[in-house]
């Protein structure tokens, strides 16, 4: 139904971000898999990792998309749903290490042996599990979304406001997870990763698993959001985005409108954290840095929002450039990422996505034959 409706609607950048992330997801472990390491076209290990990495940055762009390019909701502060959900999968992570720790208790991960911990704590139990864990990925920051969304949209608090106090959610979770006392390793975070789903971490066939897992959660998230945002209910969240007030007077629950968009753009965050630990290695409160949600603006952004498939672009690209750049010009990186952000937006307000709109205007003119001048009588 919805792959009927995305061809009816003709959508081509959607159409072609799709069927690249199937390309993607055959040919990548393919390459990894099926060629020698001498061979020119043979994908190591460690590309592989960083073109995933860079898959699950474009989901959590999907994720922001979701509500700012459409609902008008800028946030500042989704990186925490995106640590959250790699909170979750790390936690699932390292009750699968078992004795084989450093200090070879069976229960208790080795920050807890070295602070000295003497029991689990609860909202470590069930972790052992992975459906558990899958559950978690999804709930928590689904959960933590659609409380602050309540109380946020409820007392109709919106704007640069909103922005500000979503930045102080991911700073405020920032420093409770630095916190030794919390229980999610301090500053030290989750790491020393070794099965999932008794699988070996290091191997190539999981490694090749959990990238074609990635782009098939980034298929099915923009199948999602192509869902939403095409529907009778994409429509009010958009004309929530352009005229709330009016919206509110038709009879429509903005607040409950809201609040939807935002829970589910809180879990595709959170399945992209989750994907991210595994392949990275490691979660730490790092990733609860506001700097981390402003970045995600930034793909957005360049990429062009409110077209779904512009912050997919942005986000891979901008994280390309920036692997590139900090290893050939580590000290001007920051300046050419700002230099990038100011050019798109005095010259690309669409971002780079709109230059695929200039090009499918100008194909739809040409085809428009030329008014002749009337004959004279």
């Amino acid at each position: 139904m919805i792959i009927h409706r995305l061809l009816r609607v003709g959508d081509r950048g959607v159409l072609i971000t799709l069927a690249l992330l199937v390309l993607l997801a055959i040919l990548v472990p393919a390459l990894h898999l099926l060629t020698p390491t001498d061979s020119p076209i043979h994908v190591p290990a460690y590309a592989m990792a960083l073109i995933g990495k860079y898959l699950c940055y474009a989901m959590l762009a999907l994720s922001l998309d979701l509500v700012w390019g459409y609902c008008g909701i800028l946030s500042l502060g989704h990186g925490a749903f995106f640590a959250l959900g790699g909170y979750a999968m790390g936690m699932y992570l390292m009750r699968q290490i078992g004795s084989r720790g450093v200090y070879g208790n069976p229960d208790l991960p080795d920050f807890m042996v070295f602070l000295n911990w003497t029991e689990l704590p609860w909202y470590w139990h069930g972790f052992e599990w992975f459906a558990f864990a899958a559950i978690m990925v999804l709930f928590v920051p689904g959960l933590l979304a659609f409380l602050f969304g309540f109380f946020a949209f409820r007392s109709r608090v919106s704007g640069v406001h909103l922005s500000i106090i979503t930045q102080a959610l991911t700073f405020a979770l920032m420093l409770a997870f630095f916190r030794n006392d919390m229980g999610f390793g301090g500053n030290n975070g989750l790491t020393d990763f070794k099965d999932i789903l008794g699988f070996n971490l290091q191997s190539t066939g999981t490694r090749a698993t959990l990238f074609i897992a990635t782009c098939l959660a980034l298929f099915a998230s923009l199948l999602v959001c192509f869902a939403i945002t095409r529907s009778r209910l994409g429509m009010v969240i958009t004309a929530i985005r352009d005229a709330e007030s009016r919206t509110r007077f038709l009879g429509y629950r903005v607040e409950s409108f809201k609040l939807f968009a935002f829970t589910v753009s809180a879990c595709i965050a959170g399945i992209a954290g989750a994907l991210y630990v595994p392949q990275v290695g490691i979660i730490n409160p790092g990733e609860f840095a506001p700097a981390n949600s402003i970045e995600a603006v930034i793909w957005t952004a360049i990429g062009g929002r409110g077209t779904l498939f512009g912050p997919i672009l942005g986000a891979v690209l901008v994280n390309f450039a920036k692997s590139w750049f900090t290893g050939a010009l580590p000290e001007l990186w920051l300046f050419a990422l700002g230099a990038l952000f100011l050019a798109v937006t005095l010259f690309l307000p669409k971002g780079l996505a709109g230059l695929f709109d200039r090009r499918a205007t100008k194909a739809a003119n040409s085809q428009v034959p030329a008014a002749q001048p009337e004959a004279a009588e």
